[in-house]
């Protein structure tokens, strides 16, 4: 068995506090503003090199994501679902406001 495998104490303190420091620091210097949802599904297919079309099955027909995009549909707890299991996020990132 590795140290690894079976830290210390000491380990595993030392790491609780590190991993709490570099959050703070992130947070602090690399705070990600909140989205909305049209924004953030935008990045999320030019990031992965998708279509809209690609999104069809979370939006049911390429219309409806077309609409969405567009500014002129609100998601549904469905898409949101789907959404979020596509791109393992949780739930509320879609629904978040700015």
């Amino acid at each position: 068995m590795t140290a690894l495998e079976d830290p210390s104490r000491a380990e595993v303190e030392a790491i609780e506090l590190l991993s709490l420091l570099v959050e703070r620091y992130e947070q602090a210097h690399y705070a990600i503003p909140d989205a909305d949802a049209v924004t953030l599904v935008r990045f999320l297919i030019e990031q992965q090199g998708l279509t809209q079309r690609d999104l069809t099955p979370e939006f049911g027909s390429e219309s409806a994501v077309s609409m969405f995009l567009a500014g002129k549909r609100k998601l549904t707890l469905e898409q949101v679902r789907k959404l979020s299991s596509r791109f393992k996020l949780p739930a509320d990132v879609f629904i978040r406001r700015p």
